[in-house]
């Protein structure tokens, strides 16, 4: 009986051990390590345990721009903690991504597993010496059970990093700058050789009308009109669907509050394919137009503009397809929490969620 409970307690012990493992997709959101409100950052680790060692690709979406590394590390299967040097950050405090300085930092996180799932959770550590420059940034990872490609993604390498990298199909927009009102482009008059001349004042008497030259009325020709620049199809069929878009009525499917500055918006046909055609509009601002609801989803990366208490997605009905009304199903992903929102519009009204941010003390709390 007791060699029954030894084999027992021993296949028990491997069983924990094995489950133990740090391998799989992870994706989570990063938040800095400061008082206040900051950007924070959309990330994936994709890893592969052997032994000790770990080997993948960390990627991470920030603003308006998706990186990703190759990485090589260490597992500790006894404290379960994980750790990995020379991770290249953006500087949370980039105003723009494309001139942006990066942060060197090492993640150290920690595995943990319970009937709930299985999370890491940790941060990205700078060197010390920079620490009052690059803060530490809290990381949250919750692991991926529908991936079960974590091998083939890793071989075919970064650019097959898939949870949070846009396809070239996808759309990055940022709510700030989409509400700042086009430039527009002044029209030049067209270049002379030579200055035009200038008209003489009205002459005040008959004797000084004669002293005008008489040749130069006769050889003045016809006053030129400048051409109208030309049309642009783009902007004007851009213009049509905003003013379809102003004379409907907006209906405020749901109200989400979200941990994070940067979402991930995926559309996609709720029920059968039918031909439905879209427009997406971010604060009453079109973001993009003309997208097809299909199986597969197309994606919206949006940065929120942390001036407005409340965010507006809106969707704008371009058909009706064969089925009406004009339906989607909108999954909204934080990096922490997903939602699932099915949207309706019709040719009179458009379909709207309000986002919130949820204040750092709140999801500091959790």
């Amino acid at each position: 009986m007791q060699k029954v409970l030894l084999i027992g307690a021993l296949l028990a012990t491997h069983s924990v051990l094995s489950a133990q493992t740090v391998s799989g997709s992870w994706y989570g959101h990063a938040d800095v390590d400061m008082a206040g409100v900051h950007n924070n950052y959309l990330t994936e680790l994709v890893i592969k345990q052997k032994g000790n060692r770990v080997e993948g690709i960390f990627g991470y979406y920030f603003r308006d721009k998706y990186q990703s590394f190759f990485i090589h590390g260490r597992y500790d299967p006894k404290t379960r903690e994980i750790t990995i040097k020379d991770v290249p950050v953006t500087f949370y405090g980039s105003t723009s991504t494309l001139n942006s300085v990066d942060c060197n930092t090492q993640f150290v996180g920690l595995l943990i597993h319970s009937r709930a799932g299985s999370t890491v959770k940790g941060a990205l550590y700078a060197d010390p010496k920079y620490k009052y420059t690059c803060p530490s940034i809290k990381v949250n990872y919750i692991l991926d059970k529908s991936d079960n490609q974590t091998d083939s993604t890793i071989e075919a390498g970064v650019a097959s990093a898939r949870i949070w990298k846009p396809q070239p199909d996808d759309v990055v927009v940022n709510a700030i700058t989409a509400n700042t009102p086009a430039a527009t482009t002044p029209v030049t008059a067209p270049a002379v050789s030579e200055p035009a001349p200038v008209a003489p004042p009205p002459a005040p008497d008959s004797a000084r009308a004669a002293t005008q030259p008489v040749a130069a009325q006769a050889n003045a020709g016809p006053v030129a009109t400048p051409a109208p620049p030309p049309v642009d199809p783009v902007k004007e069929e851009k213009k049509k669907i905003e003013e379809s878009f102003a004379k409907r009525k907006p209906v405020v499917n749901r109200v989400l509050e979200v941990e994070s500055d940067s979402l991930r918006l995926s559309f996609y046909d709720n029920g059968e394919i039918d031909g439905d055609s879209i427009s997406v509009f971010v604060n009453k601002q079109i973001a993009l137009s003309h997208q097809g609801l299909d199986a597969r989803a197309f994606n919206l990366f949006l940065h929120l503009d942390s001036t407005r208490d409340i965010n507006e997605i809106s969707m704008f009905a371009e058909n009706l397809g064969r089925i009406p009304p004009n339906t989607a199903l909108m999954v909204l992903t934080d990096g922490r929490n997903r939602y699932e929102v099915f949207m309706s519009s019709s040719l009179t009204e458009n379909a709207t969620i309000q986002i919130k941010r949820k204040k750092a003390k709140a999801i500091a709390q959790q």
